[in-house]
């Protein structure tokens, strides 16, 4: 074996790649990147290879042309017009070797090359795809799921056709109750394709509930029903997430002092009183313009809360036995790690609103359909970029 020494000599001439230590020393996203840095298939074998995918290993080389082949479908259906279908490259669509893709979004990279641009749009979602496959969580959605509803439905109760939250103190009734129970495949990829961390980032509506209660003090007063029944709480609440564009709350808390004693005399539900309390708080609110999602219209308001649940899952789920190794390990020591399973936080929404807001949730710039456009859209300039958006239009 040659002895080592120290140099800098080598075939070709010395040269460092500037965007990319630019880009790394920056935190660019892959995704806004217009190119990689591969010279050749065997340089694209060994970056797979890194990655987490080694063609030679049984079945990955056909797993690979399922997802070059979903991502090409997903680019053609979210974001290409009728009219625009033909413009991918015949190229990119063969499949025989998916690597081929990671030379191509190499090539010529300081000039303007459609081919390029569109295997990097192709593997920008590839990555995405990747990213839903192998994450733990989404594999064991049904059993976080379960878990998740669980406490939600002790304080839901239905009556004939009404139904209310309860938890044995007060009972509020509902005008709605609205469960996200899963998130499709591809509107989670909508989603990470157009956050700033892309596939880092954490999506925190797989799952959720929106309560819906006629008026705003009533909302107030659900909040504290799931704050006394420890399903929100300041040690399971992601602070960061908390959105609140529903409620002034100095308003709220001078109203409420004003009515409580009314509120008390009461012998049925004080529905009349409620509504007027919020009359009154809708004349001296200010208003609560707290808003950092830019997709989400500037007239949606509610109280949005993302909180934590532990999640617990036996051995048995994870398809281990019962005493497994992994469980002596250092740090995993308790009731569910010593029987081989394990334990981790998951993450889910809580919505409130009153009637008057969900109402215009359902219409206009605030309706579901209208946010999930203006995400498709921004997640399509991101993946295509500014350059292949131009061609697009030129052709």
């Amino acid at each position: 074996m040659d002895e080592l020494q120290a140099t800098l000599k080598t075939q070709q001439r010395f040269s460092l790649n500037w965007t990319y230590l630019d880009a790394i020393t920056r935190g660019v996203s892959v995704i806004d990147m217009g190119a990689l840095a591969l010279r050749n298939l065997g340089d694209a074998r060994q970056f797979a290879r890194e990655y987490g995918y080694d063609i030679d290993q049984p079945g990955v080389l056909d797993y690979l042309r399922g997802i070059q082949r979903e991502a090409i479908a997903f680019v053609r259906a979210q974001f290409l017009g009728p009219d625009q279908q033909g413009l991918l490259p015949a190229e990119l669509e063969d499949d025989a070797d998916p690597l081929r893709l990671l030379v191509l979004a190499s090539q010529r990279a300081h000039r303007f090359e459609p081919t390029r641009l569109w295997a990097c749009a192709l593997l920008k979602v590839m990555h995405g795809l990747f990213y839903i496959d192998n994450n733990l969580k989404l594999r064991h959605f049904n059993a976080i799921r379960q878990q998740v509803f669980a406490g939600l439905d002790a304080v839901l109760q239905v009556e004939g056709e009404q139904q209310y939250l309860t938890d044995g103190l007060i009972c509020l009734p509902l005008l709605h109750v609205d469960r996200k129970r899963n998130k499709g495949r591809h509107s989670i990829l909508v989603k990470l394709l157009q956050k700033p961390e892309y596939v880092a980032a954490d999506i925190h509506d797989h799952l959720g509930v929106r309560l819906t209660l006629n008026t705003r003090i009533e909302c107030l007063l659900a909040l504290d029903l799931l704050r006394r029944a420890h399903l929100v709480t300041l040690t399971n609440l992601e602070i960061s997430r908390v959105r609140n564009t529903l409620v002034d709350l100095c308003a709220a808390k001078e109203v409420f002092n004003c009515h409580r004693a009314e509120i008390d005399r009461c012998q049925g539900y004080p529905q009349q009183v409620l509504q007027q309390m919020d009359r009154e708080l809708a004349r001296i609110s200010q208003q609560q313009t707290q808003r950092d999602n830019p997709h989400s219209a500037a007239d949606f308001q509610s109280i949005q809360l993302t909180v934590r649940k532990m999640i617990h899952l036996p051995a048995a789920a994870l398809g281990l036995p019962p005493e497994s190794a992994s469980a002596a390990e250092e740090g995993t020591e308790g009731p569910i790690a010593n029987g081989g399973g394990t334990s981790f936080f998951f993450a889910y929404e809580i919505q409130l609103l009153d009637g008057a807001s969900f109402e215009k949730s359902q219409q206009g710039a605030a309706s579901h359909e209208a946010y999930k456009r203006r995400q498709v859209e921004s997640a399509r300039r991101r993946v295509l970029g500014a350059e292949l958006l131009d061609w697009l239009l030129a052709h």
